[in-house]
């Protein structure tokens, strides 16, 4: 019996071969290109944020990770270096940001800048002991906290507000420079304005010095308060000619550091220093948006009998209401409510204002940043993706940057030059040390000395080291026993030397480290892909012939399609036949597959490569 003839259908025939034809050029050409090249992205990002960052549909990416052989959702979590190399993929660069910035950032290009009305500073007070600090601050708040029943002594919650002029004035209640560094240490910048108290009858002493490159490394502005002026030994001039030295110069002598003296003792210039406390914020623009979400910062938190959880937060951006839910470090929690200066229960605190935080499900650490959050099922991911963030470092305790890691600083695009807190036993000892450790340096990398001092390495140093990733040099000295075991808890390099030259050839030998080293490539075949095999658990494998020189198991790979790169990499097999083999030579045939990558077609040459890298020599500047 004869079959029946199917009746054909043009139509649809040149369909499927135009269907056909398409899918073969979009496999030619290669992954879409995204709609955004540079992208910034934050932490714990899923599949579906990074498409809409990138532009593209969401199962194109999901394609790629199967090629990859990895199965993932719509709703997976992304790590950074995963990001990074998807992003690749689809010729993207990523700009990695925290979710507090990436979430800021939202708010800051939707945000209107008509909105923006200034705001308080911000004052930090520091000095040497004994110079009236705490008796300045106590002469601000009794002058001025009378002026408004809305001031108040604000012990409770290490902050004060004062008035002047009808205008608040918010200072920061610290011991001192240590626990301002601390806090910059944690990546906090709360503070916009410094005030260093100097003795006029005692003059600039090493606490004084210490706070002045605190300060100046935390790029805040200066003032100084010339504390004692009342004393009949007082020397106004010789305090001011002792910071000039330090590269303070005064306002008077045609400097840019504003100098007031007053008396704590008396009230004496209060005035005149809290009238320079507002010119110099009115010179920095201080500006936020009250009707924004809040942003703040923890100053401290501590775990209340009564109250559980608690913090203090100074909001810097937008207002902190009652009822809302916020992220602060790996913390999530909502505020239950909020209490003031005077211990009495607010709904809502303004920028520039510090409140006792209640309603955190944990206990957060000085420095971290609040952030109100709208998506909170996003908060909670963010949370559990940095609370098994801090496992892991707990688990592979990442210590900080020693003499022989700052290569990695340079391989990650960091600043070619290596902060050193210097400490010795004489004046004498430090100066040569100084005048020779200037001497360091060329066109590419130098010695930065971010704070020098007589005496032991003490806790102060240390916490200095850690806000600014510093090495500490010690000549003749050896560090205090609370420095000592701070320094090995956070993994602070201490070196500690007695003979100089031996300290310089070390400096020498770290800053020739720091030089990016050349890169040289030696090519060692090309092989050209005949056939192209697709194995299970295995990936693609390219069936090759190698034409010119070699190709070693070791070898780095480059793949050309149309004489184009598009991948390089290393191999991740080598073999003749069914066996691994360590090298292929011209002539013989072999199967390869790449590393990460299974895009290989026909015709596609492979080229095979090895790359070394050659120390440069450090060449001083005389």
């Amino acid at each position: 019996m004869a079959r029946p003839r199917v009746k054909r259908d043009p139509e649809a025939e040149r369909e499927t071969r135009f269907m056909q034809k398409q899918a073969a050029a979009r496999a030619k050409a290669g992954p879409p290109k995204a709609q955004n090249a540079q992208i910034a992205i934050g932490e714990g990002a899923t599949v579906k944020e990074l498409a809409e960052k990138l532009g593209i549909k969401a199962n194109l990416i999901i394609k790629v990770l199967f090629e990859r052989g990895v199965f993932a959702t719509i709703n997976q979590t992304l790590d950074m270096e995963m990001i990074r190399d998807l992003s690749r993929v689809f010729s993207a660069q990523v700009e990695e940001i925290t979710f507090e910035e990436e979430s800021s950032l939202n708010i800051d290009l939707a945000e209107d800048p008509g909105q923006l009305l200034p705001r308080p500073p911000v004052v930090t007070v520091m000095g040497h002991v004994d110079h009236g600090k705490t008796s300045l601050l106590d002469a601000i708040r009794e002058t001025h906290i009378a002026d408004r029943e809305a001031g108040g002594i604000t012990q409770a919650i290490g902050a004060s507000e004062v008035w002047h002029n009808d205008r608040k004035i918010v200072f920061i209640d610290t011991p001192g420079h240590e626990a301002f560094t601390r806090m910059r240490a944690q990546g906090a910048k709360v503070t916009d304005v410094v005030i260093l108290v100097v003795a006029a009858d005692d003059g600039v002493m090493p606490q004084t010095l210490e706070a002045i490159d605190h300060a100046k490394a935390a790029n805040v502005p200066l003032i100084v308060a010339v504390n004692k002026i009342d004393k009949n030994n007082a020397q106004p001039d010789r305090v001011k000619q002792q910071l000039s030295d330090r590269g303070l110069m005064p306002e008077e002598w045609g400097g840019e550091t504003p100098m007031v003296p007053v008396s704590a003792l008396t009230g004496q210039g209060i005035e005149d220093l809290l009238e320079m406390v507002l010119l110099v914020a009115d010179m920095r623009e201080l500006t936020a948006n009250p009707n924004r979400t809040a942003v703040g910062t923890v100053l401290e938190a501590k775990l209340d009998r009564g109250q559980g959880p608690v913090a203090t937060v100074i909001v810097q951006n937008g207002t902190l209401r009652v009822g809302d839910y916020f992220v602060v470090g790996s913390v999530f929690g909502r505020v239950r409510a909020l209490i003031d200066d005077k211990g009495a229960k607010i709904k809502e605190a303004e920028p520039s204002s510090a409140a006792l935080v209640l309603g955190l499900e944990g206990l957060p650490q000085p420095g971290d940043q609040l952030l109100v959050v709208t998506d909170t099922d996003r908060a909670r991911k963010i949370v559990e993706f940095r609370e098994d963030k801090e496992r892991e470092q707990t688990l592979a305790k990442s210590s900080r940057q020693s003499l022989e890691q700052f290569q990695d600083l340079l391989r990650r695009g960091e600043v070619k030059e290596l902060p050193i807190v210097l400490k010795c036993d004489v004046q004498g000892s430090l100066d040569v040390l100084k005048e020779t450790l200037g001497k360091l340096r060329n066109d590419e990398v130098e010695v930065q000395l971010i704070h020098t001092g007589v005496g032991a390495i003490s806790e102060s140093d240390v916490l200095l080291a850690i806000a600014s990733e510093a090495i500490i040099y010690g000549f003749n000295v050896r560090p205090e026993r609370t420095a000592a075991a701070l320094a090995e808890r956070e993994k602070i390099d201490i070196r500690l030397h007695t003979v100089i030259y031996e300290l310089e050839d070390e400096l020498k030998a770290a800053l020739a480290g720091l030089l990016a080293p050349v890169i040289k490539e030696e090519f060692e075949g090309r092989a050209k892909v005949q056939e192209v095999f697709n194995v299970s658990k295995v990936g693609t494998v390219a069936g090759c012939l190698v034409e010119e020189g070699k190709v070693s198991r070791d070898s780095h790979a480059r793949l050309l399609r149309d004489n184009t790169v598009v991948y390089t990499g290393r191999l991740n097999t080598l073999k003749r036949f069914k066996d691994d083999a360590s090298e292929v030579r011209a002539g013989q045939e072999c199967g390869m597959t790449l590393h990460n990558y299974n895009d290989i077609k026909q015709g596609d040459v492979i080229e095979a490569f090895r790359r070394t890298e050659v120390a440069q020599e450090l060449k001083l500047k005389s």
